[in-house]
């Protein structure tokens, strides 16, 4: 009787397992699926400005002399858009 049940839980943990990806979706589902353009426009501009400012800060303790070639390069390209 015990090995059955050991067995069971076994089966159930390996297929479990394998759907966790179904699982997932079925229980706990994306929140951005629902979001209009316009909340993913805004969602993006909130993390370019968020991007933007910490490379600011980052920048405003040192200078631009602080800013590596990449964030300067990052700095450029975020305030193009």
């Amino acid at each position: 009787m015990t090995e059955l049940l050991i067995l069971g839980i076994i089966v159930i943990a390996v297929l479990a397992f394998f759907n966790r990806d179904w699982i997932k979706n079925r229980f706990f589902p994306d929140n951005q699926r629902n979001y209009t353009m316009d909340d993913k426009f805004n969602s993006d501009k909130r993390d370019r400005e968020k991007e933007i400012d910490e490379l600011l800060s980052k920048m405003g303790k040192n200078g631009i002399n602080d800013l590596s070639a990449r964030d300067r390069k990052r700095l450029d390209e975020l305030s193009k858009k």
